[in-house]
């Protein structure tokens, strides 16, 4: 038995820049990798902590209008990120080795676009969403987990 496919799902948050990757990308493109991680410590959870079937928010970042924008699932276990060896990628890493990667990714698989933007400033001033990884000052990490309870509490807002 997998037991990365047999855990309860987990629920992630998960950041990209709408003009480099945006939840249209992805709901036309359907399925996707999610490559360019170059943060050991998110990698170490696409590694160990993600799981096929876990629920992410889509979030954009630098962008007119920061926040959640939607939801996807992961659909593959971690395998190597074939942009770290390609030079002409946004994220070549020279030091990689194809026989030992440095860097993971997953793909993931659109669920659905919110009707409505759930806003970084929504986020930190709903009392509900304390403790909220994004909302705390500093956190700059690309992907972070998110509890059940907030997961469903931002789709709610976001389809309110």
């Amino acid at each position: 038995m997998n037991t990365k496919t047999s855990q309860s799902a987990q629920y992630w948050l998960m950041k990209s820049e709408p003009d480099c990757f945006s939840i249209d990308d992805l709901k036309r493109n359907k399925v996707e990798p999610w490559d360019g991680i170059r943060n050991y410590q998110v990698r170490n959870m696409i590694r160990d902590d993600m799981h096929i079937g876990d629920h992410v928010l889509f979030y954009h970042s630098n962008a007119k209008e920061i926040g959640v924008v939607g939801e996807m699932k992961i659909v593959s276990e971690a395998y190597p990120d074939p942009t770290q060896f390609d030079s002409k990628s946004d994220h070549p890493d020279p030091k990689s080795k194809k026989e030992n990667p440095t860097w993971l990714l997953v793909d993931v698989k659109f669920i659905q676009k919110f009707p409505r933007i759930v806003t970084l400033n929504e986020l930190k001033l709903d009392p509900k969403l304390e403790g909220m990884i994004v909302t705390k000052k500093g956190s700059r990490l690309s992907i972070t987990p998110v509890s059940k309870k907030h997961f469903e509490y931002v789709v709610k807002l976001a389809k309110a």
